[in-house]
């Protein structure tokens, strides 16, 4: 890949974008994210607008990562406090073609959302949980040093399936 790319806060003024990468990332990855690309494809610019803006809100962190020669979004990553000492990270993504530790872009978002993390909550932990059958996913936050706490909760999308609590602990 020879573009660069850059890593950009997330704005109410990204919806348009933010509901671009959103519907991709749905279509590629359903069993990722705890909505359907049905129920998304039917929001309206003011939940598009909200949801871009709650990325920006204090206690939120919002990423988009933006390929320097196209402008187009390639990828997200979201943090928020949980209210009870940690963050959570939610709505990873990137897109196929910037896939892979060779081109470093999700490890260029998760630096970022530490770094947020570790600023917002320095003795706290950052949180994730993933899907148990996205076994690609589970093995990049263990590279990275999450591990499993061993606690699942129920798929909300089927309840037959789990996604698997990981921690990071930020101190």
């Amino acid at each position: 890949m020879e573009s660069g790319f850059r890593i950009d806060r997330i704005t109410e003024d990204n919806w348009a974008q933010l509901r671009t990468l959103r519907l991709e990332m749905l279509a590629d990855t359903p069993l990722a994210f705890l909505e359907t690309l049905d129920n998304a494809a039917r929001e309206q610019e003011t939940e598009w607008r909200s949801s871009a803006a709650r990325a920006a809100r204090e206690g939120s962190v919002g990423l988009a990562a933006i390929d320097t020669s196209s402008g187009n979004w390639i990828g997200t990553m979201s943090a928020y406090l949980d209210g009870h000492g940690d963050a959570m990270l939610v709505s990873v993504y990137v897109t196929p073609a910037w896939r892979g530790t060779a081109l470093g872009l999700t490890d260029a978002l998760l630096d970022e959302v530490e770094a947020w993390a570790r600023a917002a909550v320095p003795d706290g932990n950052l949180r994730l949980h993933v899907h148990e059958d996205n076994p690609r996913a589970r093995a990049f936050y263990t590279r990275r040093g999450y591990v499993e706490t061993g606690e699942t909760i129920p798929y909300p999308l089927d309840r037959t399936q789990n996604e698997v609590e990981m921690v990071l602990d930020l101190s």
